[in-house]
């Protein structure tokens, strides 16, 4: 599935990469149109959030120990980034007496978490050879992500 955007894209990439936007968009857009129970939708919106944050966080996991050549310095630091976007996630989950951080607080804590994971993404592409393809798809997804996480805060703060 070779694009302009996505060189050499592996199919089955593509079609999990994307697929797993579909409840960040259904979420969203449920939420911005079903007010009367927004904030349920907004908060199962974080909590996916909050799930596909710390997946992609494993990457740099994966990275750490699928690249033999990897210096050993940014081996480490791959293994301590992949647990970052996890605590990064975690506190949009934290009970607040009987209810999760509100999806207004939550929300644009997980879009940092995705924006820094972007950051690290880079800075690991910069150091080591990775797919063509893997930065413009991770791009993509995340700048839907955020998005969608920015709809459903949205959506119950009015």
């Amino acid at each position: 599935m070779n694009t302009p955007h996505n060189p050499a894209l592996p199919r089955s990439a593509a079609w999990l990469g994307f697929g797993g936007l579909l409840p960040f968009i259904g979420l969203a857009l449920t939420a911005f149109v079903d007010r009367h129970h927004g904030i349920v939708w907004a908060d199962a919106l974080v909590a996916y959030g909050a799930v596909i944050l710390s997946f992609v966080g494993a990457l740099h996991w994966g990275f750490a120990m699928a690249l033999p050549s990897m210096p050993q310095a940014l081996r480490r630091n791959c293994f301590v980034w992949s647990v970052v976007p996890a605590l990064i996630a975690w506190p949009a989950l934290i009970a607040w007496p009987a209810m999760m951080l509100e999806p207004v607080l939550g929300a644009p804590l997980l879009m940092a978490g995705f924006v820094a994971h972007i950051w690290q993404d880079h800075r690991l592409a910069g150091r080591v050879a990775l797919p063509a393809w893997y930065l413009p798809l991770r791009r993509q997804l995340s700048i839907v992500a955020c998005v969608c996480l920015a709809l459903g805060a949205f959506s119950v703060s009015h």
